[in-house]
Protein backbone atom coordinates (compact mmCIF):
# COMPACT_ATOMS: atom_id res chain seq x y z
CA UNK A 1 0.00 0.00 0.00
CA UNK A 2 1.54 3.06 -0.88
CA UNK A 3 1.85 6.03 1.16
CA UNK A 4 -0.79 7.76 -0.33
CA UNK A 5 -3.21 5.18 -0.15
CA UNK A 6 -2.50 5.14 3.94
CA UNK A 7 -3.15 8.61 4.21
CA UNK A 8 -6.31 8.49 2.53
CA UNK A 9 -7.40 5.31 4.36
CA UNK A 10 -6.73 7.51 7.40
CA UNK A 11 -8.27 10.25 6.80
CA UNK A 12 -11.15 8.05 5.69
CA UNK A 13 -11.41 6.80 9.13
CA UNK A 14 -11.12 9.67 11.17
CA UNK A 15 -14.01 11.17 8.56
CA UNK A 16 -16.24 8.16 9.40
CA UNK A 17 -15.59 8.20 13.13
CA UNK A 18 -16.24 12.03 12.85
CA UNK A 19 -19.57 11.36 10.77
CA UNK A 20 -20.58 8.79 13.68
CA UNK A 21 -19.65 10.77 16.69
CA UNK A 22 -22.26 13.69 15.41
CA UNK A 23 -24.88 10.93 14.39
CA UNK A 24 -24.72 9.69 17.87
CA UNK A 25 -24.64 13.10 19.60
CA UNK A 26 -27.55 14.34 17.60
CA UNK A 27 -29.87 11.16 18.40
CA UNK A 28 -28.99 11.45 22.13
CA UNK A 29 -29.70 14.93 22.36
CA UNK A 30 -33.00 15.33 24.72
CA UNK A 31 -36.22 15.42 22.64
CA UNK A 32 -39.75 16.52 23.65
CA UNK A 33 -41.01 13.43 25.71
CA UNK A 34 -44.38 13.01 25.92
CA UNK A 35 -45.63 12.23 29.69
CA UNK A 36 -48.93 10.74 29.89
CA UNK A 37 -50.15 11.95 33.36
CA UNK A 38 -53.76 11.77 35.59
CA UNK A 39 -55.37 15.23 36.56
CA UNK A 40 -54.73 14.22 40.36
CA UNK A 41 -50.68 13.61 39.62
CA UNK A 42 -51.18 17.72 37.81
CA UNK A 43 -52.94 19.00 40.82
CA UNK A 44 -50.57 17.42 43.25
CA UNK A 45 -47.65 19.12 41.63
CA UNK A 46 -48.51 21.43 39.01
CA UNK A 47 -45.06 23.33 38.74
CA UNK A 48 -43.32 19.94 38.22
CA UNK A 49 -44.85 19.44 34.48
CA UNK A 50 -44.40 23.25 33.84
CA UNK A 51 -43.46 23.15 29.91
CA UNK A 52 -43.63 19.31 29.26
CA UNK A 53 -45.65 17.90 26.52
CA UNK A 54 -48.28 15.70 28.53
CA UNK A 55 -51.27 13.70 27.82
CA UNK A 56 -54.39 13.49 30.07
CA UNK A 57 -57.93 11.56 29.41
CA UNK A 58 -60.97 12.74 31.22
CA UNK A 59 -64.20 13.88 30.24
CA UNK A 60 -64.87 16.92 29.40
CA UNK A 61 -67.62 19.12 31.09
CA UNK A 62 -68.99 22.16 32.38
CA UNK A 63 -69.23 24.77 29.24
CA UNK A 64 -67.45 25.20 26.15
CA UNK A 65 -65.97 28.85 26.00
CA UNK A 66 -65.16 30.18 22.95
CA UNK A 67 -63.26 32.82 22.45
CA UNK A 68 -62.87 35.63 19.26
CA UNK A 69 -58.84 35.11 18.98
CA UNK A 70 -60.29 31.23 17.86
CA UNK A 71 -59.61 29.06 21.00
CA UNK A 72 -62.00 27.49 23.20
CA UNK A 73 -61.74 26.67 26.81
CA UNK A 74 -63.60 23.72 29.08
CA UNK A 75 -63.01 21.96 32.06
CA UNK A 76 -61.08 17.68 31.95
CA UNK A 77 -62.50 15.71 34.90
CA UNK A 78 -60.63 12.76 35.62
CA UNK A 79 -62.48 11.24 38.57
CA UNK A 80 -64.87 8.17 39.16
CA UNK A 81 -67.51 10.41 37.88
CA UNK A 82 -66.39 10.64 34.16
CA UNK A 83 -66.94 6.45 34.37
CA UNK A 84 -69.62 5.94 36.96
CA UNK A 85 -72.20 8.80 36.87
CA UNK A 86 -74.11 9.40 40.29
CA UNK A 87 -77.28 9.62 38.32
CA UNK A 88 -76.48 5.66 37.13
CA UNK A 89 -75.78 4.65 40.65
CA UNK A 90 -71.55 5.19 40.53
CA UNK A 91 -71.01 5.77 43.60
CA UNK A 92 -70.54 9.15 46.16
CA UNK A 93 -65.98 9.18 46.55
CA UNK A 94 -65.80 13.24 46.84
CA UNK A 95 -64.56 16.08 44.87
CA UNK A 96 -64.43 16.33 41.17
CA UNK A 97 -60.74 16.57 39.58
CA UNK A 98 -60.60 18.56 36.73
CA UNK A 99 -58.05 21.09 35.18
CA UNK A 100 -58.37 23.51 32.81
CA UNK A 101 -57.94 23.34 28.89
CA UNK A 102 -57.41 25.20 26.06
CA UNK A 103 -58.01 24.19 22.15
CA UNK A 104 -58.55 25.23 18.87
CA UNK A 105 -62.51 26.16 18.55
CA UNK A 106 -62.13 24.03 15.12
CA UNK A 107 -61.39 20.80 17.37
CA UNK A 108 -64.43 22.47 19.82
CA UNK A 109 -66.83 22.14 17.20
CA UNK A 110 -66.06 18.88 16.53
CA UNK A 111 -67.30 17.70 19.89
CA UNK A 112 -70.22 16.21 21.58
CA UNK A 113 -71.98 18.82 24.44
CA UNK A 114 -70.24 18.81 27.67
CA UNK A 115 -70.93 16.83 30.82
CA UNK A 116 -73.57 17.90 33.23
CA UNK A 117 -75.74 16.40 35.92
CA UNK A 118 -78.07 14.65 33.26
CA UNK A 119 -75.36 14.28 30.46
CA UNK A 120 -71.72 12.48 30.33
CA UNK A 121 -69.29 14.73 28.15
CA UNK A 122 -67.14 13.28 25.91
CA UNK A 123 -64.23 10.79 27.25
CA UNK A 124 -60.93 12.26 25.36
CA UNK A 125 -57.34 11.70 25.04
CA UNK A 126 -55.91 15.43 25.07
CA UNK A 127 -52.27 16.15 24.30
CA UNK A 128 -50.85 19.44 24.72
CA UNK A 129 -47.95 21.77 26.75
CA UNK A 130 -48.64 22.01 30.38
CA UNK A 131 -48.99 25.77 30.95
CA UNK A 132 -48.52 26.73 35.13
CA UNK A 133 -49.16 30.50 36.04
CA UNK A 134 -48.50 31.28 32.33
CA UNK A 135 -48.16 35.26 32.42
CA UNK A 136 -49.36 35.47 28.93
CA UNK A 137 -53.12 34.25 30.65
CA UNK A 138 -53.04 36.38 33.74
CA UNK A 139 -51.24 33.74 35.55
CA UNK A 140 -53.82 30.78 34.27
CA UNK A 141 -52.58 27.27 34.87
CA UNK A 142 -54.10 25.05 32.39
CA UNK A 143 -53.28 22.55 29.22
CA UNK A 144 -53.33 24.29 25.57
CA UNK A 145 -54.27 21.17 24.05
CA UNK A 146 -52.85 20.80 20.42
CA UNK A 147 -54.61 17.14 20.08
CA UNK A 148 -58.05 16.12 21.31
CA UNK A 149 -58.68 13.01 20.86
CA UNK A 150 -62.16 10.92 21.32
CA UNK A 151 -62.46 7.65 23.25
CA UNK A 152 -65.74 7.63 23.93
CA UNK A 153 -68.32 9.55 22.58
CA UNK A 154 -70.78 11.88 25.01
CA UNK A 155 -74.40 10.48 26.04
CA UNK A 156 -77.05 11.80 28.07
CA UNK A 157 -78.07 9.81 31.09
CA UNK A 158 -81.33 8.50 32.66
CA UNK A 159 -81.90 8.94 36.04
CA UNK A 160 -84.57 6.31 37.41
CA UNK A 161 -87.25 6.83 40.28
CA UNK A 162 -85.88 6.99 43.61
CA UNK A 163 -88.69 4.57 44.95
CA UNK A 164 -87.35 5.85 48.50
CA UNK A 165 -88.45 9.00 48.22
CA UNK A 166 -91.27 8.18 46.29
CA UNK A 167 -93.26 5.63 49.00
CA UNK A 168 -91.63 8.70 51.51
CA UNK A 169 -93.35 11.22 49.45
CA UNK A 170 -97.06 9.20 49.46
CA UNK A 171 -96.60 7.91 53.18
CA UNK A 172 -96.17 11.61 54.19
CA UNK A 173 -99.61 12.48 52.38
CA UNK A 174 -101.63 9.40 53.67
CA UNK A 175 -100.59 10.57 56.88
CA UNK A 176 -101.09 13.99 56.26
CA UNK A 177 -104.56 13.08 54.64
CA UNK A 178 -105.20 10.98 58.02
CA UNK A 179 -104.30 14.21 60.17
CA UNK A 180 -106.79 16.47 57.94
CA UNK A 181 -109.70 13.81 58.27
CA UNK A 182 -109.14 13.76 61.83
CA UNK A 183 -108.62 17.40 62.34
CA UNK A 184 -112.10 17.90 60.17
CA UNK A 185 -114.26 15.30 62.25
CA UNK A 186 -112.94 16.67 65.55
CA UNK A 187 -114.46 20.24 64.24
CA UNK A 188 -117.40 19.03 63.17
CA UNK A 189 -118.58 17.31 67.09
CA UNK A 190 -117.76 20.35 68.62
Amino acid sequence: MSRKSQVASRKLAVLALLSLGLWLSLSASPAVAQVEVSVEDLLADPKAFDGLTITVEGELIGDYGFRPGGSMWTQLNDDSYARAPVVEGGPLTGSNLGIGVRMSSAVGEQLDPPGGYRVRGPIVRATGIWKYHDPDRGGETYLDAATVETTEPGEDLEEGANWWALGGGIALLIISGGVWWQYVAARDRQ
